[in-house]
């Protein structure tokens, strides 16, 4: 039987019962304020809990390797919420594990300052055939011949079943053992520091998935409401909402100080319901600070929010929240409509090379203003702030996942794309495969094995993006096989377009690190001209040119007068004639004035 199966009782199955177990080597603790009775079930036997200050349950016997599971006022058994491991899935006891049992060797490095870097994002299940930890290491090689200083990897909590984004985590504290378990991440994160690749870990404290969430049985850790779309909001404001907070805190220091990652990527904080005075990430912040001074390396923390609000990137003496960067949709949106031409839902507002100039120069473009999408007044100016806390992207799992039919930026786009990103003055990060113009599709999928869920999912995901403009003829996010097409194609690499493409991209992150004028993070130091009949936009880095060309025909562009030298061009057919700057329709060239 597996975990799987809807008869199968993992608590008494007889492999558990033949489990090492010497009591008084460590202490099983559980915070359950309300409950009157807990026990532990471990080996085959249950034994009470005895209850201390705070609402904590504790007893002896906790050996590293023993699995176990909590029952609280007679029901059960539930997994630890703080499990380290779970080995038999979302529904199966958990497994003590000791952090301190491995052996790191990483004892050189001394983390990576996020200014000036590279992030690439990538999903564990599907950036290689065998999507695990151990086969994401075999390709570091690639990364760092691509100039990549950053791996972001989605989130890896436990999932329902062997397949997910990884945004329906539960068992917060433990690592999926589909691609490899606590270990299997470790082994990554010291592989990706002797690469000297740092590593940033996609992490959801906004909700959790809706199979194998046991948190409220044991106590208020959700407030009952609908936080957002996905789940219910969690209690970090009401009554014993300071222990919840803790959980997620201490959550967030075990990957930076037990995994050894270098940072964090913040999901969807705008759905994160706090109206304590000092803000949930306010306080996360401080905490990280504390623990990086100790540490003496570099930690960073990275939010995604919708808000644009640029006290999310204000520091805490400057009254804000603190946080070290934030995910910026507005510069994707304005590149992404410069580039393929879209109009469409959220799109509508970037139709125009006015709304690409303005990010260049500003950060956000709905900065007060109208938002069309929104049918109202958002955001707010990022006046001051520094373009690298912005990181920007002409693709993510977002905005390629969320369309009915997982589809990429076309390849021949990509030129013009990376090239605006790669010289832009903020954070760029790259989705795997986009750096050879990948062509498979990255669908939205799922493995629950709870009926209703199954049943249900392509429904509720339809639902989600109503009003966005598509017509939603997704695949079934339940089907193997919409995973299955989601795997990167590694061999497209060795076709022409591919090895020319992944070389535009090199180039364009070699010429980003070794000119001190794209190094820049000022915005207020950006000079950016267009011309929307043309279709064709100047931005003026120090003494470099950036020009693209997105409309249909060739055009000349007049330049500053001085000497002039094309530095990198996107098409061979780039170059000076008379005092103007020559580009081919959709084309992409720096040049050096």
């Amino acid at each position: 039987m597996t975990v799987n199966d809807p008869t199968y009782d993992p608590m008494h199955d007889p492999m558990y019962d033949t489990a090492e177990h010497k009591d008084g080597r460590g202490m099983f603790e559980v915070w359950a304020p309300e409950a009157e009775r807990v026990e532990v079930e471990s080996g085959g036997v249950r034994r009470d809990m005895t209850t201390g200050p705070g609402g904590w349950w504790r007893a002896t016997g906790a050996e590293h390797g023993v699995d176990y599971a909590f029952h609280v006022d007679g029901e059960g058994p539930f997994p630890d919420p703080r499990t380290r491991r779970q080995p038999y899935g979302v529904e199966g006891p958990s497994r003590v594990y000791d952090h301190d049992r491995y052996t790191w060797s990483d004892q050189d490095w001394h983390g990576r300052d996020l200014r000036g870097s590279v992030i690439y994002e990538l999903h564990v299940g599907t950036f290689t055939p065998e999507g695990t930890f151990a086969a994401v290491a075999e390709r570091l090689r690639h990364l760092v011949d691509l100039g990549a200083d950053f791996v972001e990897l989605m989130p890896v909590a436990p999932v329902p079943g062997r397949r997910n984004w990884g945004y329906d985590g539960v068992d917060l504290y433990a690592v999926n053992e589909v691609y490899g378990g606590p270990d299997g991440l470790k082994d990554l994160v010291d592989a990706c520091h002797r690469a000297g690749i740092g590593v940033i870990l996609d992490v959801v404290y906004n909700h959790l998935g809706p199979s194998g969430n046991y948190l409220s049985m044991f106590g208020p850790y959700l407030h009952g409401f609908k936080g957002s779309y996905w789940g219910d909001a969690i209690n970090l404001d009401g009554p014993g909402s300071d222990e919840v907070r803790r959980y997620f805190i201490e959550n967030a220091l075990q990957w930076l100080r037990d995994y050894h990652v270098d940072g964090l990527r913040l999901d969807a904080v705008h759905a994160l319901h706090d109206r304590r005075a000092t803000h949930f990430l306010e306080e996360l912040s401080a905490e990280v600070e504390a623990l990086s001074t100790n540490l003496g390396r570099p930690l960073t923390l990275i939010a995604e929010s919708d808000l644009n609000d640029p006290r999310l990137v204000t520091s805490r003496e400057a009254g804000g929240l603190g946080m070290h960067a934030a995910w910026n949709d507005d510069v994707h949106h304005a590149i992404h409509a410069a580039v393929t031409g879209e109009r469409h839902a959220y799109y509508a507002d970037f139709a125009d090379l006015s709304a690409l100039a303005k990010v260049l120069t500003s950060g956000y473009f709905h900065d007060g203003t109208y938002s069309s999408f929104r049918e109202r007044t958002h955001g707010r100016s990022a006046n001051g702030v520094p373009g690298y806390r912005f990181v920007c992207c002409v693709q993510n799992h977002d905005q390629i996942g969320n369309r009915p039919l997982g589809d990429r930026v076309e390849p021949e786009q990509l030129w013009v794309a990376a090239g605006l990103l790669l010289t832009a003055p903020f954070t760029p990060m790259l989705f795997m495969g986009e750096e050879w113009g990948a062509t498979t599709p990255f669908y939205f999928f799922t493995d629950h094995h709870d009926p209703e869920l199954a049943a249900g999912e392509a429904e509720r995901r339809r639902r989600e993006f109503e009003g966005f403009g598509y017509d939603w003829k997704a695949p079934d996010p339940q089907d193997e096989a919409t995973f299955l097409r989601s795997k990167l194609d590694w061999s497209e690499i060795s076709e022409d377009g591919g090895m020319s493409l992944l070389g535009w991209y090199r180039d364009l992150i070699a010429l980003r690190k070794t000119h001190p004028d794209l190094a820049d993070p000022r915005l207020d130091r950006v000079r950016v001209r267009f011309d929307e009949e043309r279709h064709f936009l100047v931005m003026e880095r120090g003494s470099l040119r950036v020009v693209a060309n997105f409309g249909s025909f060739p055009t000349p562009v007049r330049l500053s007068p001085g000497a002039r030298h094309v530095l990198l061009a996107s098409d061979d057919a780039v170059g000076v004639m008379g005092g103007d700057l020559y580009l081919p329709a959709q084309s992409f060239a720096v040049a050096q004035i």
